[in-house]
């Protein structure tokens, strides 16, 4: 756990001084705008929402990594079968199409599991815990997922250090809307040429770097004022991304590389993105500025989305207990984020803040991202910029 998240877990989130108002309905509507601080938000929790076992998130662990193997070895099968050589491009196309889908959801789950290692919420044991951490880590984000673990975790920290902050969080380029014609040409064209790098996203943020720094090159501004042991670090993942593509490759020969292995890893990649996205972009999601930034403030702008119950359980509630996990990131597993959330939900209803909790009824996720992703790209309207607190 990081010094910082160490200042905002023990003592109240003291917001930026106010301006001072005049006493009524205006007072009490502004500092009912005010979420409560983790302190309070804490006693609204059952006690059980702590508790990280570790055969538990092993199992999920063993799970998930089992349905990967499975389907892309079945994958495998077909892809390498007489019947699938027979077939003509096209219908080679077809048949694989379904297998991919569902491999690459498996390993969107699997990426998951290796969200919680990267947050130490797969075991918190005192002697082992670190070291279970890195192992999963490493399995399901630099093997399967082909994801460096140690540089993605170290971005990701400090995207939930600096949640739906305009300048400061990771992970999310914010430009403001009204600024459009004023950007530099390439942001511009990257705006115009959207919809044809949008299958990419993920691929351009790890290789070049954009917004966040590279995490298989060590570049920018994620790694500035880390040491070199650090950086030697994420070179171990790095070098495990590699070293797997590379034998798998070898193996297999370009082509079979490419349906078994990359075509399920751009559905891994669109699952990401999707979540990723639209967990962090409402119509009336707010951002912050130095004068008006707290932490509870940035986590109560984010997104629980429904996608239904199963895609929410097999997705290990990554979306429908969003929140809760940006209140206590290193705090809570994946499989108390429900029983949590209801609590928060019930919670902030009896201090009658249920309006800040936001929750949004998504089922047509994959047109909803599109949509939201035409529309919006990374802007983000400067009345939805919270530059002054009053």
């Amino acid at each position: 756990m990081t010094d910082d998240y160490q200042d905002v877990i023990r003592s109240p989130v003291v917001p930026a001084d106010p301006i001072a108002m005049d006493p009524g309905i205006t007072d009490f509507m502004n500092r009912n705008n005010e979420p409560p601080n983790l302190g309070e938000i804490m006693k609204m929790l059952p006690k059980e929402t702590w508790d990280v076992d570790t055969p538990t998130s092993l199992f999920y662990f063993a799970v998930d990594l089992l349905a990967v193997v499975c389907s892309m070895g079945f994958l495998d099968a077909v892809v390498t079968s007489d019947i699938y050589h027979s077939l003509p491009m096209w219908e080679q196309a077809l048949a694989v199409m379904p297998l991919q889908v569902l491999t690459g959801f498996a390993m969107w789950c699997t990426w998951c599991i290796g969200h919680d290692a990267g947050h130490g919420t797969v075991s918190k044991d005192n002697k082992w815990g670190k070291a279970i951490n890195r192992v999963v880590g490493e399995i399901t984000h630099s093997m399967v997922c082909l994801t460096p673990y140690v540089p993605w975790q170290l971005s990701h920290r400090k995207h939930h250090l600096n949640h739906n902050h305009l300048e400061k969080d990771y992970s999310h380029q914010w430009y403001i809307r009204e600024e459009a014609k004023d950007q530099h040409p390439l942001i511009q064209a990257s705006h115009s040429l959207r919809m044809l790098w949008f299958p990419f996203l993920y691929f351009v943020y790890l290789f070049t770097g954009i917004p966040d720094g590279g995490h298989v090159l060590f570049y920018g501004r994620m790694w500035e004022g880390h040491s070199l042991k650090e950086k030697l670090d994420g070179a171990i993942s790095v070098a495990i991304s590699f070293t797997t593509a590379g034998v798998l490759w070898s193996n297999m020969g370009t082509s079979d590389f490419a349906v078994v292995c990359m075509g399920p890893w751009m559905v891994m990649a669109f699952w990401l993105f999707m979540v990723t996205y639209l967990q962090h972009h409402s119509e009336d999601g707010k951002l912050y500025t130095d004068d008006t930034f707290t932490f509870t403030r940035g986590a109560f702008e984010t997104v629980d989305r429904d996608y239904g119950k199963w895609v929410n359980r097999m997705s290990h509630h990554m979306m429908d207990g969003h929140v809760m996990h940006h209140l206590f990131f290193t705090k809570v597993p994946h499989y108390r984020l429900e029983a949590a959330t209801t609590a928060l939900q019930e919670g902030m209803k009896e201090r009658g803040q249920e309006h800040l909790y936001k929750l949004i009824d998504t089922p047509d996720y994959s047109q909803e991202i599109v949509k939201q992703y035409y529309d919006n790209w990374f802007y983000v309207n400067e009345e939805n910029v919270v530059r002054e607190w009053k």
